[in-house]
């Protein structure tokens, strides 16, 4: 498995791909790789000829009191998981390669990057957005792979996608879960374990709801009292939000009746974390 770590490597191996007319597959990181990344790397593996993983811990999606500094880093250990799905190639730039002294240009979906966790992480989405352009140039691939997890990114990278008219196609892969249902993420490995009880209660509030609409119920403040009523018993989390939302467009949704997503956030200690699912008529 091939480890690079400047813009040029990176454009000469997708360069020589493009070449030979093979199909490359980007599933961007910030490494902690987890079995939910891994999920990713398999499905790009069944679509792609080569395939790219980028680990980059992207200090411009992160506020200025959020966790850039002990965000988990373990380089070695993800080379070998990666290693082991067979990936073809890892890209591992540093911060000064990606974001080169008194860089000026960003990329903003507007009217989208305020919602959701957009609006409680100023600047989030305009330094995912950024970042994944970055990497879209440099590596030109055919195709990426993002997590479900992430929903409102996903819609804010494919509307940014279509925007500008970038030649790559967005894929998205189901959440993949812990067997009590705990959506995984690198950032659980912050809760200890009295944390880790207490933040099953945002794949409950979804649940309560999923439970409601499959009962009948389409109106979303009735569906989302449902789902804020978990939260009421669970006093070891703070909820951020919990919304009925077009997943395309990340618009409220008042009354359900095309595919609508219900998205979750909530800090269990000093951790946050999100969740979500779709429910549709």
């Amino acid at each position: 498995m091939n480890v690079l770590r400047t813009i040029d490597e990176m454009r000469a191996f997708s360069r020589n791909a493009r070449s030979r007319a093979r199909l490359l597959g980007l599933v961007p990181t910030m490494g902690a790789l987890h079995e939910g990344h891994l999920s990713l790397v398999r499905a790009a593996k069944e679509k792609s000829d080569v395939v790219a993983v980028s680990i980059f811990v992207n200090p411009t999606q992160f506020g200025p009191a959020e966790d850039l500094a002990k965000y988990p880093r373990d380089f070695e250990k993800d080379r070998a998981l990666l290693e082991r799905e067979r990936c073809d190639l890892v890209f591992a730039p540093s911060v000064e390669e990606m974001y080169p002294p008194e860089a000026r240009t960003w990329v903003t979906v507007e009217g989208m990057s305020d919602r959701l966790c957009g609006r409680s992480r100023p600047g989030h989405f305009r330094g995912v957005t950024t970042v994944v352009s970055k990497l879209f140039h440099i590596c030109e691939p055919d195709l990426a792979w993002f997590g479900q997890k992430d929903a409102a990114q996903l819609a804010i990278l494919r509307r940014m996608v279509r925007d500008l008219h970038l030649a790559v196609r967005i894929e998205a892969c189901p959440i993949v879960r812990e067997p009590d249902g705990l959506a995984m993420s690198s950032r659980n490995a912050y809760l200890d374990p009295e944390e880790r009880k207490s933040a099953l209660v945002l794949y409950r509030a979804l649940r309560s709801a999923e439970a409601s609409f499959a009962g009948g119920e389409r109106d979303s403040a009735r569906l989302i009292r449902a789902g804020k009523q978990e939260f009421s018993l669970e006093p070891g989390a703070r909820l951020d939000y919990f919304e009925i939302v077009d997943p395309g467009s990340l618009e409220p949704v008042r009354t359900i009746r095309t595919p609508a997503l219900i998205a979750v956030a909530a800090s269990v200690g000093s951790t946050r974390l999100i969740d979500n699912l779709i429910v549709a008529p």
